[in-house]
């Protein structure tokens, strides 16, 4: 597939697969915060720590409050820059700042990954 011209530029030549991993793992690199790495967690230590979430996300990751989000089947580098905004005050919500604020980069990575492992299915309305 040809990329459009761009002015002085002629054309581009089409972009490889290899091309298209790496800005796709530059973008996923990209939503994390500044210094803060993507660990994978530990799914099975993250169900346990996500006792604490289920009032509100529940423990198979749907929400059991209109206002709180789902979270199973999340993508898992989202969830992590989600808690850590929440911990540093990037991100403000009553409830999620004081929960996320004790929470340590391990805990983040747990909850991430157990949330992330949840498979999520979608059915057609009939």
């Amino acid at each position: 597939m040809m990329q459009p011209s761009f002015p002085g530029r002629g054309m581009m030549r089409p972009r490889s697969p290899m091309v298209f991993a790496m800005m796709g793992a530059a973008a996923a690199s990209s939503l994390l915060a500044p210094g803060t790495s993507l660990a994978a967690g530990d799914a099975k230590a993250g169900r346990k720590k996500a006792l604490q979430c289920q009032t509100c996300h529940g423990l198979d990751g749907v929400s059991k409050l209109p206002e709180a989000p789902h979270l199973g089947g999340q993508v898992e580098a989202y969830l992590v820059k989600a808690l850590n905004d929440y911990k540093s005050g990037a991100r403000t919500n009553d409830m999620m700042s004081l929960v996320a604020s004790p929470l340590s980069d391990s805990d983040i990575a747990d909850l991430a990954a157990w949330y992330a492992s949840i498979e999520v299915t979608v059915q057609k309305p009939r």
